[in-house]
């Protein structure tokens, strides 16, 4: 699956799963950096029109979507040599199991109760935003991933939560934080439960500043389902 594609794929659901789509619409030609009339432009319609669909006044269908990010990936590839894409997408898109970015920012306390998280370390950091959440296979990602790519996980903004899955110690996820920068805002265990993390784990995370989470969800599914009813 190409890089466009797997960014144009996880647009389209946002917009379409969002009780805001117009706000959603928004906040992506915005990070595309494009103005309304220049995505009028592209679209062949007023500027009005835009503003319409971003303040709610008109819905959005599915074949104005796909016009819609056709629009944005156009764009992004005439002016900026396709920099977003780039930024956004990963070697092997079967490692990001989730990928969010916040219409508005959200305190690190509001996250961990979503996840039903128990804190290890850094408790008074969470009263931090975060921008968004990458929801990682942990072992596709630790064993997979070149640097780069693993860089590539923090998507559009680095203050965001990454949830490591399929973790059995927690210290192979921590060790890679460690070595690599930027770093994350918080960073989330999943598949086992807090007295199993290892030592070193915590170690490090109280030496880069990093409140560790395990989330006490069981099952991979349900933390995504309810990562996705965020409101936001």
């Amino acid at each position: 699956m190409s890089k466009n594609l797997l960014l144009a794929k996880s647009i389209a659901g946002e917009i379409t799963l969002s009780k805001n789509p117009g706000k959603v619409m928004r906040k992506w030609r915005e990070i595309f950096g494009m103005k309304q009339n220049q995505l009028a432009s592209y679209l062949g319609i007023t500027p009005s029109v835009i503003s319409d669909y971003e303040s709610e006044r008109r819905t959005p269908g599915i074949n104005f979507v796909k016009k819609f990010i056709n629009a944005l990936l156009s764009y992004d590839a005439e002016n900026g040599n396709e920099s977003i894409v780039k930024k956004f997408s990963v070697g092997d898109e079967k490692a990001i199991l989730d990928m969010r970015e916040f219409l508005t920012p959200m305190k690190g306390t509001k996250f961990v109760k979503i996840i039903k998280g128990t804190i290890l370390s850094n408790k008074e950091l969470l009263e931090k935003e975060i921008h968004g959440y990458t929801v990682i296979d942990s072992i596709k990602t630790i064993i997979e991933f070149s640097e780069e790519e693993f860089l590539s996980i923090y998507g559009l903004n680095t203050e965001r939560a990454l949830i490591f899955t399929k973790v059995k110690f927690g210290r192979s996820p921590m060790i890679a934080i460690k070595v690599t920068t930027p770093k994350p805002r918080i960073v989330v265990l999943h598949g086992l439960i807090p007295e199993e993390v290892d030592k070193l784990a915590i170690k490090i995370s109280k030496i880069e500043k990093i409140p560790l989470v395990v989330s006490m969800i069981r099952e991979e599914k349900k933390l995504i389902e309810n990562l996705k009813k965020i409101e936001n």
